[in-house]
């Protein structure tokens, strides 16, 4: 249990990190700082996946900065991935400011903002009532009961098909921790339901239990999951109150004829509102994505049960839970091979490019995850040899059985029988702890990638970039940095080219210690107008070789934007810091 604590606080600890949103904005009509001759009819903002709407997902701003009378906002015919406000049919000359704020296919809010101008550019005034676009508090939370609920389903359904498969001998050691399991999954589903609607508006988690929030909830296709996952569980204890009271009325088969669809369903509550629901091949993404977290929970979870188990074994352990332990590892050899078919595809299909696997965080991740797995694989081997080791072991009967020969008299005991080898069950319980323990770190690995722009969307929205405008005037800003380690401190300057409103080009030299170019292996850099409701904004830098560059960045609207920079030195070394930096037009 000091394995599963650990994973938990690892579970905890990750997320205090902003999950990255995975709709990335493809294009928009009017394009991104377009000066149009005529007024349009509507804005159209086109995703790299399908997206839902809020109640004031699209906000039109006029130059002075006043809210302007829109329509509601709706998808385009036939397409969920494109939404689109109408505009008055008359609009005065100058820049208007579009905010936006949707949801991921995969459940994830994202924000940003664009400009276009009417007749000619004019300024902006910013005089709206500051309103933050994420709420943090709300935002950890809602994480933490992600993690937790990605633990709990695999500590229920593991145990479960190490019971229903494996059949070891007295089972009862596992009531607790399947209910423990059981009530960890309903209490995080009913906070996630509760947190979902501030967590898409970026408001405060005390909003949860308003009437409005907890009905928009139940009509969205994140809340209908949550919902049916609920009904399902529900369901799933009603089962193992019935089976336990009626178990010898009930056979095995129908047993396992229940629990199997009903874990099935209870998977697919999450694949069809994660990844695999936006994208191509969908359904085969679901599929792949279901059995992926089936694979996971029977081989984590059914560890959690072994060493459960083979804690109460003795040195000699009896047949049937030898004839367990067997089981176990077809059980496991088999959600290995599903683990890595599904994990292959998967990686293909959130990648979509050899370079995104450097190029990208879901890339790296992607790396952590495959070593881990890699460390995983050698921990099952060690617990497979010890496997094979106890089941070829005669049992205490068998060694104290001795061959009598045919129509003679008795054979004499040998004397001082040498002893044969004796796995101790406990040193396979030590193998599958490693492996446990592991398997934690891989599932935090695979929770953290759930939250994470994939390599192929960060790919189309670099595509459709803006081409860069022409070069007016700079702005020069520097800020010092100490990540707390020797060597870890210097500066970081950014240029920003002209430096106004608009679209700039933007260019990043970090300087060491002695004040000479250093090479780090990460920045990143992002503008936020809390003001505004805008941000953060990732200016998506890229290595250029000494230094980081982009080619164009959109700075929508003018005012004291909120600059953060985070530069990692190393693998475990980074900082972020931040400085207030005024737009002009």
């Amino acid at each position: 249990m000091t394995v599963l604590g650990a994973g938990l606080l690892l579970l905890l600890l990750g997320a205090t990190a902003p999950a990255s949103a995975h709709a990335a904005l493809r294009g928009t009509d009017p394009a991104d700082g377009a000066v149009l001759k005529s007024a349009p009819r509507e804005v159209t903002l086109a995703f790299t996946e399908s997206v839902g709407l809020l109640t004031d997902s699209l906000r039109v701003y006029d130059p002075e900065n006043h809210r302007v009378r829109t329509g509601e906002a709706d998808h385009a015919a036939g397409r969920s991935d494109t939404v689109r406000v109408s505009l008055p049919a008359k609009l005065g000359t100058g820049t208007y400011t579009v905010a936006w704020r949707v949801v991921s296919a995969d459940s994830h809010p994202v924000s940003g903002a664009l400009t276009f101008s009417v007749g000619k550019r004019t300024a902006t005034a910013t005089s709206v009532v500051p309103d933050p676009a994420e709420n943090p508090a709300t935002t950890s939370l809602y994480n933490i009961a992600r993690y937790i609920a990605y633990l709990a389903v695999a500590l229920l359904l593991g145990p479960a098909a190490f019971v229903a498969y494996c059949r070891p001998p007295r089972p009862t050691h596992l009531r607790t921790p399947l209910a423990a399991a059981w009530g960890i999954l309903f209490a995080s589903t009913i906070a996630l339901f509760l947190l979902r609607a501030p967590y898409e508006e970026g408001t405060a988690p005390t909003t949860a239990f308003a009437l409005s929030s907890l009905t928009r909830t139940a009509s969205t296709r994140p809340g209908e999951l949550l919902l049916t996952r609920l009904a399902l569980l529900l369901l799933a204890g009603a089962c193992a109150l019935a089976l336990r009271r009626w178990r010898r009325r009930i056979p095995r088969r129908a047993a396992l004829a229940t629990a199997a669809p009903l874990s099935v369903a209870l998977a697919l509550t999450w694949a069809a509102s994660e990844h695999a629901s936006a994208g191509l091949q969908v359904p085969l993404a679901i599929t792949s994505a279901t059995l992926h977290l089936l694979a996971m929970a029977a081989w984590l979870g059914g560890l959690t049960a072994l060493v459960l188990t083979l804690r109460r074994a003795s040195p000699d352990p009896a047949a049937p839970l030898v004839q367990a332990v067997t089981r176990f590892s077809r059980l496991a050899f088999a959600s290995v091979t599903v683990l890595v078919a599904t994990g292959v595809y998967q990686s293909w299909r959130g990648l979509g490019s050899w370079q995104a696997l450097t190029d990208t965080t879901y890339g790296r991740l992607l790396l952590a995850k495959l070593a881990a797995v890699t460390l995983l694989l050698a921990a099952a081997s060690g617990s497979r040899r010890w496997t094979t080791r106890l089941a070829t072991r005669p049992t205490a009967r068998e060694r104290a059985r001795v061959p009598q020969p045919a129509g003679g008299p008795p054979l004499p005991p040998e004397p001082n029988p040498a002893p044969a080898p004796s796995p101790h069950p406990h040193n396979l319980r030590r193998w599958v702890l490693a492996e446990l323990a592991v398997g934690t770190l891989v599932l935090v690995l695979t929770t953290l990638l759930t939250s994470t722009l994939p390599g192929r969307a960060a790919a189309e929205a670099a595509e459709s970039a803006p081409a860069p405008a022409g070069i007016q005037a700079a702005s020069v800003t520097t800020i010092p940095f100490d990540v707390g380690t020797p060597g870890g401190h210097g500066r970081v300057q950014i240029t920003l080219d002209p430096g106004r409103v608009g679209t700039n080009s933007v260019q990043a030299v970090v300087y060491g210690p002695d004040g000479g170019l250093s090479a780090v292996p990460e920045l990143r850099i992002t503008f936020t107008l809390p003001a505004q409701r805008i941000g953060p904004l990732d200016i998506k830098v890229t290595d250029r070789g000494g230094y980081w560059a982009a080619d164009a960045f959109n700075l929508p609207i003018p005012g004291t934007w909120t600059m953060k920079v985070t530069v990692r030195v190393s693998e475990v070394d980074q900082v972020t810091v931040s400085k207030a930096v005024r737009v002009v037009r």
